[in-house]
């Protein structure tokens, strides 16, 4: 083989594997990022209020899972919908809020645009913040 038609050879695999690798699906790890911007505690009790900006890729599903707490969420930017369990999505606009009672079954997805959404969550004190449902 030529070395200029091997160099041709190898660019075509190192795009082609590139291009495997962007169109494979993202865990729900990745297609969602929360950013803790400030927690405080409720006096005289054993719960926790935490602020939080959650970022969540395009074309997204976030899998069933649940809050130990009540969450209010507002949507500043993007396409998003929630859908608590037993009930069809709701799709909330920016300049939109939504609640999801505290134990409820609930995945989130979105659409062609990344969502970014501001959510606060009162939550038992020492509890993990999300728990995934099979």
């Amino acid at each position: 083989m030529r070395p200029r038609a091997r160099v041709v050879g190898v660019v075509a695999s190192v795009l082609a594997a590139a291009l495997c690798v962007a169109a494979a699906p993202e865990s729900p790890r990745a297609a969602i990022q929360r950013t803790v911007l400030q927690t405080v505690e409720v006096p005289g009790s054993n719960y926790q209020v935490i602020e939080a900006k959650v970022e969540i890729a395009a074309n997204a599903h976030v899998p069933k899972h649940t809050h130990p707490g009540t969450v209010v969420g507002y949507v500043l930017s993007g396409d998003y919908a929630v859908q608590l369990d037993g009930q069809p999505p709701k799709t909330v606009a920016p300049g939109e809020s939504f609640v999801v009672p505290s134990g409820v079954v609930h995945e989130e997805m979105t659409g062609a645009r990344a969502a970014t959404v501001i959510a606060v969550f009162t939550v038992e004190k020492g509890k993990a913040l999300t728990s995934p449902v099979s």
